[in-house]
């Protein structure tokens, strides 16, 4: 944890050390592999930052990142629907090529239909990867930096957060790999996240709907569409858990991911337990008949 996670200060705050507590306890009572993992649920409540868990594994650290860039899903998780003029795409997760590849298709049929108004729907989404670069760039209509990652190196290094000279020093992160990414991120110390617009576009109107279980990818997407100024964004405050993490080897087969880096959006600043609030506050239940409702006001 000391050596890997993303700023090593998160661990002297009072969740953390609750938290560690609580595992010497149970480690010391822990009779077998199963009371230690339950155990970890039960101490881990998330409160001094998101993306750490504890499992145990057949697969090394090495062979699940080995694994990430061409991952598939194996399901149809991004589709798109049309009611009347307006075009409804849904997406479940941000996580696999194949989540990618039906985003680009989702954008051609989009194309092709020419609805009036377009309503993105994330809510539910917990994250995953880089389907958050096509939904974006089909959507930006100019080259849009979104935000940077800082890591460990960073912070050992640097006084607060870059200034603004700093990152206009730093050139944008290129080839949109998993494993290059969490490889660059460590090594760098900071890498800045630029989205560029891509084709067919979409121009009109634009809501995205998004709710408490919008967490860490999506939130990503989420801040980077409010940021480009051509969204509307429909619903209730996102989870406020935007940290990437990796996967790291521990004695005895066991398996720990933990946070590496931290996202602040250039535009809104830190995600990480804030979340991104809503244009027009809606129940996550009701988002979508909002989003319709404004949508056909829009256009008609």
């Amino acid at each position: 944890m000391t050596s890997k996670i993303y700023d090593p200060a998160d661990l002297k705050s009072d969740a953390y050390a609750e938290f560690e507590s609580r595992m010497n306890m149970i480690a010391a009572k822990s009779v077998d592999v199963l009371d230690l993992l339950l155990g970890f649920k039960y101490a881990w409540t998330n409160e001094a930052f998101s993306h750490f868990q504890f499992s145990c594994s057949q697969a090394t650290a090495a062979q699940m990142i080995e694994q990430f860039d061409g991952y598939r899903i194996g399901k149809k998780l991004a589709y798109v629907n049309f009611d009347e003029d307006i075009a409804v795409l849904t997406i479940h997760t941000m996580m696999g090529v194949d989540t990618i590849e039906y985003i680009d298709t989702a954008f051609d049929e989009i194309a092709a239909n020419q609805p009036k108004a377009l309503i993105v729907d994330l809510r539910q989404n917990a994250g995953g990867a880089f389907a958050v670069k096509p939904l974006v760039e089909h959507i930006i209509q100019q080259p849009l930096d979104g935000g940077y990652f800082v890591s460990q190196k960073w912070n050992a290094l640097e006084e607060g957060l870059p200034a603004p000279a700093d990152l206009a020093a730093t050139p944008p992160w290129q080839g949109w790999s998993l494993i290059a990414f969490w490889n660059s991120v460590q090594s760098d110390g900071l890498l800045k996240i630029r989205f560029q617009p891509d084709t067919p576009g979409f121009t009109g109107p634009v809501y995205v709907l998004i709710d408490n279980k919008t967490a860490s990818a999506a939130e990503m997407a989420t801040d980077a569409l409010k940021s480009s100024g051509l969204v509307t964004l429909v619903g209730e405050q996102t989870a406020g858990e935007m940290l990437s993490q990796s996967f790291f080897d521990v004695t005895g087969g066991f398996l720990v991911s933990l946070p590496v880096a931290d996202y602040f959006s250039t535009a809104n600043g830190r995600i990480e337990g804030h979340g991104v609030a809503p244009d027009v506050a809606s129940p996550s239940k009701d988002a979508l008949a909002t989003a319709k409702r404004l949508a056909r006001e829009a256009i008609n």
